[in-house]
């Protein structure tokens, strides 16, 4: 064989490898497109199934239902149950927590002509005014020329027996 047939072969033999890859290419090209087409219309099919529809909506369903008492609830499957909440319980401060938490921001530094907790002096004349009258300022609030005095030390969270408490506590340190 001459070179010339040999090179026709070579450029025979590489044409049709080119074509055979583009033929296998074409076939993979369909065959996953057929497998896509089919899929999706055998998701159609089955989301249209009133079965798989059943399926789908008890898989779904709350864990729970909450409804609150008073209101009125219209619920179709399990039993409604009613959340009342837990029991609010009801903590009560003593003078020494409550002095702690809000009265010693002004108390303890003399703030806004409050008179700081063990100054004889500077309580002297409230404590002669009366314990009453210091209990009242100390729950209503007070404005003096010596300075402010906000209603339970400005946290309305408090009870009056709560202000008292802090009120004796701070009296009790003279």
């Amino acid at each position: 064989m001459s070179s010339e047939e040999t090179k026709h072969d070579q450029q025979f033999y590489d044409r049709f490898l080119i074509i055979l890859g583009a033929l296998l290419g074409v076939t993979v090209f369909l065959f996953v497109l057929s497998r896509w087409i089919g899929v999706e219309n055998m998701n159609r099919s089955m989301q249209n199934d009133p079965a798989y529809q059943a399926a789908v909506g008890a898989r779904i369903l709350p864990v729970a239902k909450v409804a609150i008492e008073g209101e009125d609830y219209m619920f179709d499957g399990p039993e409604v149950v009613v959340y009342e909440g837990p029991e609010i319980l009801e903590v009560i401060m003593t003078g020494p927590q409550v002095y702690n938490s809000v009265c010693a921001a002004c108390h303890g530094t003399g703030l806004a002509g409050a008179p700081m907790t063990g100054d004889t002096a500077a309580w002297s004349a409230r404590v002669s005014n009366g314990t009453e009258m210091m209990n009242n300022n100390a729950v209503n609030g007070f404005q003096g020329s010596a300075g402010f005095m906000p209603a339970k030390g400005g946290d309305p969270r408090l009870s009056d027996d709560e202000v008292i408490a802090a009120v004796q506590y701070m009296v009790d340190q003279l």
